[in-house]
C-alpha cells in the first residue's frame, strides 16, 4: 500500500467534509419537511412569501442529487488513476469483518503478526534444511563420483554455498 499523496488527501478530505455537509442538510430539510408547501396559497387562504421558497420535496430531491454527485465524485478521486498509488489504500476484507463483528482492530494486528512470524521461522527453518541438504549432498557426491568435483563446486558456489553446512541465513 503506497501513502496517498498530500494533494489528493487534502481533495478527499474536502469532498468528504461536503458530503457531510449535504447529509446535514438532507436531515434538516427532513426534519422541517411540510408536505403541504406548494408554492401558492396557504391553507387559510392568505398568500405568503411561499412563492419565492420552493416546496420542501424539491429541495430534499436537490439535496439528494447533490449528495449523489458528491459521492460520485468522492468515489472518482478514489479510483482515479492519475493518483500516485492508482488507488487509495485498501483494507484488507477480513479486518473489515473483524471490526463489524464487533471485535478490536489491535487484536487482529496481533494476531495478524503472530501469524507472519510463525510463518517466518517455518521458512527459515525449511530454509535452514535445504541448505543442509544442498551441502551433504554435495559432500557425498564429491566422495562418490569425484569427476564431477568441479560442477558440484560451480553448483554449490552459485547457491552461495561454502561447502561446510553454512549458506545465507542460516545460524549456527
Amino acid at each position: 500500500m503506497a501513502p496517498v499523496t498530500r494533494v489528493d488527501h487534502d481533495a478527499l478530505e474536502q469532498q468528504l467534509k461536503d458530503v457531510i455537509q449535504t447529509l446535514t442538510n438532507i436531515m434538516v430539510q427532513v426534519t422541517n419537511y411540510d408536505a403541504t408547501t406548494t408554492g401558492g396559497a396557504t391553507p387559510g387562504g392568505s398568500s405568503s412569501n411561499s412563492t419565492n421558497s420552493r416546496p420542501s420535496r424539491d429541495v430534499i430531491a436537490h439535496e439528494l442529487r447533490t449528495l449523489s454527485d458528491h459521492l460520485k465524485s468522492v468515489h472518482a478521486l478514489g479510483t482515479s488513476p492519475s493518483s500516485s498509488s492508482g488507488l487509495l489504500p485498501q483494507v484488507p476484507p477480513e479486518l473489515v469483518q473483524y471490526v463489524d463483528n464487533g471485535r478490536n482492530p489491535d487484536i487482529y494486528t496481533r494476531e495478524f503478526v503472530e501469524l507472519l512470524r510463525r510463518s517466518n521461522q517455518l521458512m527459515r527453518g525449511k530454509q535452514s534444511a535445504f541448505l543442509a541438504f544442498r551441502d551433504v549432498l554435495a559432500a557425498e557426491m564429491d566422495k562418490a563420483m569425484p569427476e564431477l568435483r568441479d560442477d558440484v563446486a560451480v553448483v554449490v558456489a552459485a547457491t552461495n554455498g561454502n561447502g561446510n553446512g553454512r549458506g545465507p541465513g542460516s545460524r549456527r
